[in-house]
């Protein structure tokens, strides 16, 4: 593989800081996805058998450069960041509604709960590990929530697969047959069909 290639692509990742597709990197270099997803996968490998201060992380999908965990604990000390709070019981509870049935309404994680939950939802929409996934076509429009990427390295996952399942996820109650079944979608924020 081209070491100019390879390096356009950590040079891209660095810079974007974010998890990112490699059909969006694909067509920003004019390449294959395939070339791009060899690419990616190649650097991470490399990366990880450096043992160096950085890896590439696949987040269902999608890469991102960070540094390893070992050195958390310094960087923060030297941006002078506060430890990060744990996570409440409610907030874990409405983190797992949404991870094992996603996407899903505000009225479906209550019901799930019992009680209200949005000012959890919108505490971790805020904190970035839960995001809008589109809006259904019912009245008043709901607002569905489903995992981040960043939901997906915070608990050390690559992938919702990873979830542990002790028993079968309850059905959905909050969501029309239809779309249950796949026969009506919902926008997501810029109007695009998102199943």
């Amino acid at each position: 593989m081209s070491k100019q290639l390879e390096s356009a692509v950590l040079a891209v990742l660095f810079a974007v800081g974010e998890p990112l597709s490699p059909a969006r990197l694909a067509e920003a270099m004019e390449l294959k996805e395939e070339t791009v997803r060899g690419l990616l996968e190649h650097l991470r490998d490399a990366l990880e058998e450096q043992e160096g201060a950085f890896q590439i992380l696949n987040l269902n999908g999608q890469y991102q450069l960070a540094t390893r965990e070992q050195h958390t604990e310094l960087i923060r000390r030297v941006m002078n960041q506060r430890r990060n709070f744990p996570l409440s019981q409610a907030a874990l509870e409405v983190l797992a509604a949404v991870a094992y049935n996603q996407p899903v309404t505000r009225a479906y994680i209550e019901q799930v709960r019992g009680v209200d939950s949005s000012g959890i939802i919108a505490s971790l929409v805020e904190k970035g590990l839960l995001e809008e996934a589109g809006r259904l076509e019912l009245p008043g429009r709901p607002i569905c929530y489903q995992t981040t990427a960043n939901f997906l390295r915070t608990f050390g996952l690559s992938s919702l697969d990873e979830l542990p399942l002790t028993e079968p996820v309850p059905p959905r109650e909050d969501l029309p047959e239809d779309l249950l079944e796949g026969q009506i979608g919902f926008d997501d924020p810029v109007g695009e069909e998102v199943i």
